[in-house]
């Protein structure tokens, strides 16, 4: 039961895939929460920001809005950089004015992606698209504007139950006949967003409690996997025959911005906080795998091409 002079935490992007998984979990936490979605804020917009963040006052903003078409990015770089760059500016500085704690939602795209092994959270930054550009605009803005009280958690290769993703994907071509062509040479961490809404939670409280240094956190899965590796995983986990998924090389599929062949990420820095790096991704997988199925065959049901005239 919360009371009306408890801390509030203001979500933004609640549209989202990441954030409508954090607003409930931080209900049953106990914790009072305002989400608000494109139509309510619009981050790029300083009186905007300045108003909401005035009207509800929150002690710790979790900024999960974003521009994230990365393709579409390269051709509307100056819109890509409002939403990514301009807007957790804003917020920062609106933060920093109400003394609350910013929480800022990045991506592993900041890293050029040619490492060989896990990329620490202090590993110098070398995007090379506008997507990667923008969004380390917006963490040096958070971090240059809050050195005290701004946190910036990276993630990468998001699935969960809202919103489009490539373990969704893959569910749906598993129904299907035929040969599915997987890329097999980029690495990374499949993160459901439940984890990291999860650890959302755990390290706001940790920041308002003055136990979690500020700064950069890594919020991915522990251990790494291709595209293939987690395409078989979905096969495999359905049922399907796993020996349709065929392992190809990334100029199969050519994209206009470059995707990091390299995207894991270190997690030393948790220890800083006090806590322990996420689990395994096929541990999360098979965690959020009833859900995710639910939400995908809720999705085909609701389809007009499988819905009965």
């Amino acid at each position: 039961m919360t009371t009306p002079d408890e801390p509030v935490w203001l979500v933004t992007g609640a549209d989202g895939m990441l954030a409508r998984d954090l607003l409930p979990r931080l209900e049953r936490a106990g914790i009072r929460a305002v989400g608000v979605g494109r139509s309510g804020l619009d981050i790029t917009d300083p009186d905007a920001v300045r108003s909401v963040l005035e009207a509800h006052r929150p002690a710790l903003v979790v900024n999960c809005a974003a521009w994230t078409a990365v393709d579409e990015a390269e051709e509307k770089e100056a819109e890509a950089h409002a939403v990514n760059g301009t807007g957790p500016r804003l917020l920062a500085e609106e933060c920093g004015a109400l003394r609350a704690v910013l929480l800022q939602v990045s991506t592993d795209y900041v890293f050029d992606g040619t490492a060989t092994r896990p990329y620490p959270e202090d590993a110098p930054p070398a995007p090379r698209t506008v997507y990667g550009r923008s969004k380390l605009a917006g963490e040096r803005a958070v971090l240059e504007a809050l050195p005290h009280t701004g946190y910036v958690v990276r993630t990468a290769w998001l699935f969960g139950e809202h919103g489009n993703s490539f373990v969704r994907t893959m569910i749906r071509l598993a129904g299907g006949t035929g040969p599915v062509e997987v890329v097999d040479d980029q690495r990374g961490q499949p993160t459901w967003t439940g984890d990291l809404a999860d650890r959302l939670v755990l390290l706001g409280r940790a920041a308002l409690a003055g136990t979690a240094p500020s700064g950069i956190y890594h919020g991915t899965s522990s251990g790494d996997a291709t595209w293939f590796e987690l395409a078989a995983e979905v096969f495999t986990l359905l049922g399907a025959d796993a020996s349709r998924v065929r392992p190809v090389s990334s100029d199969r599929f050519v994209r206009p911005a470059a995707r990091p062949a390299y995207s894991v990420l270190g997690h030393d820095r948790w220890q800083e906080a006090g806590m322990e790096r996420m689990s395994h991704w096929r541990e999360a997988v098979a965690r959020a795998w009833p859900g995710v199925c639910r939400a995908e065959a809720a999705a085909i049901r609701s389809s007009p091409r499988t819905r009965r005239p």
